[in-house]
Parts: C-alpha cells; sequence; structure tokens
C-alpha cells in the first residue's frame, strides 16, 4: 500500500452530530472515524495531508459497539475508533 493510498485508508469519514458540530464552532476541533489500528501520528499526518490544514493536536477514544436485538437474535455492532482533531487558528475544513 503507498502512502497516499494509506492516508485515504486513515480517515475513513467525519461523525458528524450535534455534539461534533458544536466542537467546530468553539473549539476548532473535528471528529472523524478512523481504524482501530491507526495512531495519533497517522492521524495528524493524514488530516494534515488530505486537508492542507496544521494540526495543533489529536485525542482518540474507542467506542463500544452497542447491543442489537431483533426479536429472539442479539448481537453487537463492532468497536470503532474515534480522532478529535483539534485544528490551529484560522484552519478550518469544509465537511459537506
Amino acid at each position: 500500500m503507498s502512502n497516499s493510498e494509506r492516508m485515504y485508508s486513515v480517515i475513513k469519514k467525519p461523525v458528524i452530530t450535534e455534539k461534533a458540530t458544536n466542537d467546530q464552532i468553539n473549539r476548532n476541533a473535528y471528529q472523524f472515524r478512523v481504524p482501530v489500528s491507526a495512531n495519533k501520528v497517522e492521524i495528524r499526518q493524514a488530516v494534515e495531508r488530505l486537508f492542507e490544514v496544521k494540526v495543533n493536536s489529536v485525542n482518540t477514544l474507542r467506542m463500544v459497539g452497542k447491543s442489537r436485538r431483533r426479536g429472539w437474535r442479539s448481537g453487537t455492532a463492532s468497536n470503532w475508533k474515534k480522532a478529535m482533531v483539534t485544528l490551529a487558528e484560522g484552519n478550518t475544513i469544509d465537511l459537506i
């Protein structure tokens, strides 16, 4: 896998929720869904190269999959990782 392919595979998709939108406005922080194997350095490099912005900090957390039940069948959704990326002053990302 080439370096650019890895950059695109690190950032899967943005997390767009009410709380994430408030973070964009108040703290200039954006949230992304990333692979569980991705680390903070890879996430920082991917965001800086793909969106051409300066990253101040990267916080990550592992989200536990929710329990799902339909009738008598039950299971869980898969676990995933969320990255909260804070950008430097004056930098923005247009997600829409």
